[in-house]
C-alpha cells in the first residue's frame, strides 16, 4: 500500500506573509531522500512551508523519502521550484537569509521574523558561489569546529528553525492523542 503523497504547488504565487507559515524552508537540489523526509516532517511540525529547488537526487515517490517524512506528508506545505534563478526572482531580500559556511553573522545574531525564508544547498556542494556573491549580506552560519565541512542538512535545517520559533516566541500546539 503506497504510503501519504505530500501536497505539491508548483510554487506559491509569492512569499507573502500568511499567519498560518512561520517560515520557508529551501532546500537548493537536495540530494539525500533521507535528509529532504526529515526536513519535511520538521515543517510539519514547526508550520514552515517546504521548497525543493531542481533538479533533486530523488523523485517525490522516493521509498526513502517517504519513509523518513513517516505519515506527516499530508500536512506538508511543499513547493517544487524548477531552478534557483526561478526561485531568486521570487524571494523577499529583507526576509531571506542564506546558510552558508562563509557567513560572517551567526545564525542566533540575526533578526528572524515570521515568514523568513532559509536557503540551504546541496548536501555535496552548497550553494552555489554566484547565487551567494549576490546575496553577500544575507549570509548566515552555524558554528562548527574545523574538523568537518559542514552539518548534516536535516540538522542544520532544526537549528536554525527552532531559533526563529524561539524569537518568534511559539510554544506550540497541543499535543496530538495517541
Amino acid at each position: 500500500m503506497p504510503g501519504p503523497r505530500p501536497q505539491i504547488v508548483l510554487s506559491p504565487p509569492s512569499f507573502a506573509l500568511t499567519d498560518d507559515v512561520h517560515m520557508h524552508i529551501v532546500l537548493v537540489e537536495p540530494e539525500i531522500p533521507q535528509n529532504a523526509g526529515s526536513v519535511a516532517r520538521l515543517c510539519a511540525g514547526a508550520r514552515a512551508w517546504l521548497h525543493f529547488v531542481e533538479p533533486t537526487g530523488f523523485i517525490l515517490a522516493d521509498r526513502y523519502l517517504k519513509r523518513a517524512g513517516l505519515d506527516y506528508w499530508p500536512a506538508v506545505r511543499l513547493s517544487v521550484h524548477p531552478s534557483l534563478d526561478a526561485l531568486e526572482a521570487m524571494l523577499p531580500r529583507e526576509r531571506t537569509w542564506l546558510l552558508t559556511k562563509r557567513g560572517r553573522t551567526l545564525y542566533r545574531e540575526a533578526s528572524l521574523p515570521q515568514g523568513t525564508v532559509f536557503v540551504f544547498g546541496r548536501e555535496s556542494a552548497g550553494l552555489p558561489q554566484a547565487f551567494c556573491d549576490r546575496w553577500d549580506d544575507r549570509q548566515l552560519r552555524i558554528p562548527t569546529t574545523s574538523d568537518v565541512r559542514s552539518l548534516n542538512l536535516a540538522n542544520a535545517v532544526g537549528i536554525v528553525a527552532w531559533e526563529a520559533l524561539r524569537q518568534l516566541e511559539w510554544a506550540g500546539e497541543t499535543p496530538m492523542e495517541s
